[in-house]
């Protein structure tokens, strides 16, 4: 299979190439030049999520260089549960923050962990007058990536990681598990919101000696090697729904930039029972607006309750705008609602009662769309544990929640960063 840009203007790469390349070199993201066809049947008979994952990624996989490595890839990183758990009104709950750092980041992350140190020689990432220095991974985080995606390369000879993330706008606990690492992991707290974090990152993807001399690779969901893993949860969830009701189940997802709705889209593009797809959206308006109006405008980040949700320019639009023909096309395929913090606080308030249920301010925003929908058989997608965000769910439940060890594990621990004006040449300071 061949990886194109979504601008077009790149000759076609290896799954290797593209996931080493993180960016494509036109400034666009990789996608698959065409989608191949799940194997059902071998999808419904697989019993772990690793063997979901093989049975799901080997088209992509086929005739690359890591073609004999999928296997042990997943299960290296598809070791921990995302469990389907029935709710009351028709719908079910998808949990997917049993992972190491309590986020859904966690599964892209180690998938991209346990791939890229399969090609730290790659020609995409190896630098000719610098073959001794690590390969250095870049990840903006509005919270959740970068504390994955530190844990998922922490310790790993050959890699340095820095996490670029935006001061006051990610939680207490997210903050501590972004910083308290150290060794090969780097934390930068910038002056600025997410999205020039993320600016900060593409800009040194585009300035070459850069890239070259620190051997430059991605770890956002712009990378490919975040995106295919995160189609597994989806395939094996939309399975499990339809074998337990007898009907495909619609899904719910809270979204900022996009990468883990793009996966379920994915998913569904390749013939996964997936009936429809909604998105929940926080204030941050770029993403209601081009459905509501048309309108592609990406605008200034607004800070929320749900703060990993807080993007303003969702880079993986352009994978929509390309899955979907363009952005008409898009427009008429994507669903999308906003959801305010008043609301936000409301539904993590009545969870308890109402759902048996403590959300989290991310999955909240899920709750709330799927409230509002009258017809049956829905997934809300629960993207954190709530205990990341206590500041904001105990007062509101009137009580303490217990934290996951790993969890507590990381928030024991000092935290170390550096804090760095929103500017390429900070970032480049810092990489020196």
């Amino acid at each position: 299979m061949r990886f194109v840009s979504t601008r077009g203007g790149t000759e076609p790469a290896s799954l290797s190439d593209a996931i080493a390349r993180g960016l494509a070199p036109d400034g666009g993201l990789f996608v698959p030049d065409a989608f191949p066809e799940a194997d059902l049947e071998a999808l419904r008979t697989a019993t772990t999520t690793a063997e979901v994952a093989v049975a799901l990624l080997t088209p992509f996989f086929a005739g690359d260089r890591l073609e004999g490595e999928l296997t042990a890839i997943c299960r290296e990183a598809f070791n921990f549960p995302s469990p389907l758990v029935d709710l009351p009104r028709d719908s079910a709950v998808l949990e997917l923050f049993r992972g190491p750092t309590a986020a859904f980041k966690d599964f892209g992350a180690r998938f991209l962990a346990a791939t890229l140190s399969r090609l730290s020689d790659d020609s995409h990432i190896s630098s000719a007058d610098h073959p001794d220095r690590p390969v250095t991974i870049l990840v903006a985080t509005s919270g959740d990536t970068g504390g994955a995606v530190a844990a998922a390369f922490a310790g790993r000879p050959g890699f340095r990681v820095v996490v670029l993330y935006p001061k006051g706008m990610v939680s207490d606990r997210q903050e501590r598990q972004l910083t308290c690492w150290g060794g090969n992991i780097t934390a930068l707290r910038v002056r600025g919101d997410f999205d020039a974090c993320q600016r900060m990152v593409k800009e040194a993807f585009a300035d070459e000696s850069l890239r070259e001399e620190y051997r430059l690779t991605s770890a956002n969901s712009i990378s490919l090697g975040r995106l295919l893993p995160q189609m597994v949860y989806y395939a094996q969830a939309s399975l499990q729904y339809e074998q337990r009701h007898g009907t495909p189940a619609g899904f719910v997802i809270p979204s900022g930039n996009l990468g883990n709705a793009t996966a379920c889209y994915w998913a569904r593009k390749m013939g996964l029972p997936i009936r429809e797809i909604v998105l929940a959206t926080n204030r941050n308006k770029t993403v209601t607006r081009f459905v509501e109006q048309g309108l592609w405008e990406p605008a200034p980040t607004v800070a929320t309750l749900a703060s990993a949700m807080d993007v303003g320019n969702p880079s993986n639009m352009e994978r929509l705008f390309s899955l979907h023909g363009g952005q008409s096309g898009a427009r008429n395929a994507i669903r999308a609602v906003l959801v305010d913090d008043d609301t936000i606080r409301e539904t993590i308030r009545r969870g308890p009662s109402e759902w048996g249920q403590v959300w989290d301010p991310h999955t909240a925003t899920a709750v709330t769309v799927r409230e509002a929908i009258p017809s049956p058989h829905w997934v809300i997608v629960s993207t954190a544990h709530p205990a990341k965000f206590e500041a904001i769910v105990e007062p509101l439940i009137g009580r303490e929640l217990p934290v996951p060890s790993a969890l507590a594990e990381l928030l024991d621990r000092e935290m170390d960063f550096q804090e760095v004006d929103a500017k390429l040449d900070s970032l480049a300071a810092v990489l020196t």
